[in-house]
């Protein structure tokens, strides 16, 4: 039987500490993770809040929800947010953090108990959103995969193994993938 949005909704305030995910009405829990995979995931974040401007953006590791439709939420491991979207999310105790809007930037990092879910069900979702640059950082295979959007509304794919990687979506902003490949 297929899970409403209100029911998710209930069942994420009633267990904050859970990692609910929503997948077209199907409740699905995140797993623990790997120490590579949570790692890679710390790292990213903490190389993107040291570049961005507080000011402009925010970032959210492993928390805050993204939404497409009302029967798909997921919990990206890493999200960069605009100022503007995340202050308005304020003021609410007991609710939800919860973006609709696409944003500049969704990481998700490869593990072996999510990675087929990963790009079979999240990837397509973050692409309807219209997310504007979304990666899959697979700590084992040492790769990167970036999907960004183009103006027509497709998406072109990158595969990087290595060095900086500069985002589109915000220019300002490198990611030196070496030690995170190695550390």
């Amino acid at each position: 039987m297929p899970v409403t949005e209100q029911t998710y909704r209930a069942v994420m305030l009633d267990d904050p500490e859970g990692r609910w995910e929503l997948h077209r009405g199907q409740l699905r829990e995140k797993p623990g993770m790997s120490a590579e995979h949570n790692h890679a995931m710390f790292e990213l974040g903490y190389q993107l809040r040291g570049q961005l401007d507080p000011n402009e953006y925010r970032v959210r590791v492993n928390a805050g929800h993204v939404r497409q439709g009302d029967v798909t939420y997921f919990i990206p491991d890493v999200i960069v947010i605009p100022t503007a979207l995340e202050l308005g999310q304020r003021g609410h105790p007991g609710s939800l953090e919860l973006y609709v809007d696409p944003l500049p930037l969704v990481i998700e990092v490869w593990s072996p108990s999510t990675g087929a879910y990963d790009v079979d069900a999240k990837l397509p979702e973050y692409q309807r959103r219209g997310d504007l640059e979304i990666w899959r950082f697979h700590p084992f295979d040492r790769t990167l995969t970036a999907w960004r959007r183009r103006d027509d509304g497709t998406y072109a794919e990158t595969v990087h193994t290595g060095g900086v990687v500069r985002l589109a979506a915000l220019p300002n902003v490198a990611i030196d993938l070496d030690p995170l490949f190695t550390g």
